[in-house]
């Protein structure tokens, strides 16, 4: 129970006290600021605890979001101030000051909320304070003002405005205009029921794994029925984060659950689709698996730019030209979606991919997938090229440590990467060009059709992923070694099962990558929640992306192909166990030990 100090006596009239106990709060009145402090004292250390001004105007929306956002320690609207118990000592600091300015004589209560709140700012402490927009909260000194303010709050509804505010600011053209206008009162329908963000996550992904059974049935009414299952998965997605929104209920664990369950849907339907395309007699495992391959790339080198430019003050200024060309065509309404249209946002995406399985095959469906995620990927790729080499960046330790981080090398690279000797210098003196390097030597044996030459090949990729990361990724396009070494990692995968050509090579191939894939994408959620990167330990049990590429290479080569399908069926299994159980445990834990709640909008792609 949360507790809200009330500082006077509430005016005539005043819903002051219903508002807040409607909000979750225990409503105790202070008589001056001795009272107050008293009072504050007496609020257990693990609750959050307000301080409103008795006068308070406003609408109710308002006082929530100033009041009730888990996300921040410290938060204020004019006339309350509220600090969860991350904040609760500034808050405590704040108020003592306030009540020892004025010496023997006991401190008005009138104005001690805005007061507090100004302390806070001159300690140096982070107060969040919402964008109330057409939201009124005010504290009037007279009855005329009193009037006018509550004119003011009957002239705006409020529900209307939270309504309106649930819905993501930023969104592709058609989860804007045909998922929203809609799914935003399924979020307010939830939120009258008591349910939760995370339950409806969770409905979006059973409903999606319906649909994946549905289009694993082969048959054209199960296509059809996964196709309005995967729409249907859709809007619970959006509601999720909608309710999120509507009812301000952020945690570290949504944010982590909403995320990964985004990926498992899309790649569970991949399976899906190729499971039925199977039962017609068509194997389209590997268009399926490469489907996986691209988009996870799509996301590592969203990822790993964002990541690289995070604390560059040139990022932050987009001075660039290419960026001063970016807003100029975002100042251009037509342009503005077609730029978001033309990147295949995930609802785009699901859209076209809904669609497409109800009318035509499996086979057509990943064709047309994938080369709208390849253009997608060629053109966003290409503007961060142009964005990095036209713009003086200046990468950040951080950003450096995090795409290291984003690599995920091993021990065998570690290991080069220690016994380099940091004064040498030689023709590939760049982290990139080095990776290329590696890559292109991986590349070329793959494609040999030699048997064990794949695994000189990954040799070579291990010694070269090493050097890459021997020094700080602080170059303009050090960004493109993260998802460098994911295709060339998923990559070999891909290309040694289909090699293979023995029934179940390439569905084993695809729960070993989409395995290593839940691991890089938890490793981005961790870094991107300020949780740290998976342990060491993991990293080293896991192999690293060099490791996994060696063995891989070095299975294919001594085992028959067979063989080589159990194994990768067992190295899937293993992985799968051994990333979920962590990181199960890790984000449970976090919860569980009250980690800063956050919300994670979603990547747009």
């Amino acid at each position: 129970m949360s507790t809200a100090i009330l500082t006077g006596q509430p005016v005539p009239g005043s819903s002051i006290e219903g508002d807040l106990r409607s909000l979750g709060f225990d409503v105790r009145v202070a008589s001056d600021g001795t009272d107050a402090e008293t009072l504050l004292a007496q609020v257990p250390g693990d609750q959050r605890v307000a301080i409103v001004d008795a006068r308070f105007v406003g609408h109710l929306h308002a006082l929530r979001l100033g009041l009730t956002d888990p996300r921040f320690p410290l938060g204020a609207v004019p006339g309350a101030v509220t600090a969860r118990p991350a904040g609760r000592q500034a808050l405590i600091r704040a108020m003592a000051r306030e009540n020892s300015a004025g010496g023997d004589t006991a401190v008005a209560v009138a104005g001690l909320a805005d007061r507090i709140s100004e302390a806070l700012d001159a300690d140096g402490s982070e107060v969040h304070r919402p964008v109330l927009g057409t939201l009124v909260a005010a504290v009037p000194e007279d009855p005329q003002t009193r009037n006018e303010a509550r004119q003011a709050v009957a002239a705006v509804d409020d529900e209307a405005v939270r309504l309106k505010s649930a819905v993501k600011a930023r969104d592709g053209f058609f989860t804007t205009f045909l998922i929203s206008p809609y799914s935003r009162y399924v979020a307010r329908w939830c939120a009258r029921r008591g349910l939760t963000p995370n339950q409806v996550t969770t409905a979006s992904l059973l409903t999606a794994l319906i649909a994946a059974s549905c289009a694993a049935t082969g048959t054209r009414g199960g296509f059809v029925a996964a196709g309005v299952l995967l729409i249907a998965s859709f809007v619970l997605d959006c509601a999720d984060g909608q309710l999120a929104r509507y009812s301000l209920q952020y945690s570290t664990l949504g944010a982590w659950l909403d995320a990964t369950f985004d990926r498992a849907k899309e790649y569970a339907y991949y399976a899906g689709l190729a499971l039925g395309a199977a039962r017609g007699g068509d194997d389209v495992w590997a268009l399926a698996l490469g489907a996986m391959i691209l988009q996870t790339c799509r996301h590592v080198v969203d990822f790993s730019f964002n990541e690289a430019n995070a604390g560059d003050t040139a990022a932050t200024a987009n001075t660039s030209p290419t960026a001063a060309l970016s807003d100029k065509l975002d100042s251009v309404g037509w342009t503005v979606w077609a730029r978001r249209m033309i990147v295949l946002p995930i609802g785009e995406r699901w859209a076209m991919i809904a669609v497409l399985t109800a009318v035509t095959t499996p086979r057509i469906t990943f064709y047309v997938l994938l080369a709208g995620c390849a253009l997608a990927a060629t053109y966003t790729t290409a503007g961060r090229v142009l964005r990095s080499v036209t713009r003086k960046a200046r990468r950040t330790d951080r950003a450096a440590r995090a795409l290291a981080d984003l690599a995920d090398n091993g021990p065998i690279a570690a290991l080069v990467a220690r016994l380099r000797d940091p004064n040498a210098r030689w023709y590939l003196d760049f982290p990139l060009l080095r990776a290329l390097a590696g890559a292109a030597f991986l590349a070329g044996a793959l494609y040999s059709g030699d048997s064990w030459l794949p695994v000189v090949g990954a040799t070579f990729y291990a010694v070269f992923s090493g050097l890459a990361l021997s020094q700080p990724l602080k170059g303009p396009l050090d960004w493109l070694v993260p998802p460098l070494f994911r295709a060339a990692e998923y990559g070999t995968v891909l290309v040694l099962a289909a090699r293979a050509e023995v029934n179940g090579a390439l569905p084993a191939a695809f729960g070993l990558v989409a395995a290593v894939a839940y691991h890089h994408y938890d490793t981005v959620y961790r870094i991107r929640g300020n949780a740290g990167a998976p342990p060491d330990w993991l990293v080293r049990a896991l192999g690293g992306q060099e490791g996994r590429t060696l063995l891989v290479t070095v299975l294919a080569a001594v085992l028959t192909a067979s063989q080589f399908q159990v194994a990768l069926t067992v190295l899937a299994v293993a992985v799968a166990l051994l990333v979920l159980t962590e990181s199960i445990s890790f984000w449970v834990a976090s919860h569980l030990r009250g980690a800063p709640a956050v919300h994670d909008e979603g990547e747009p792609a």
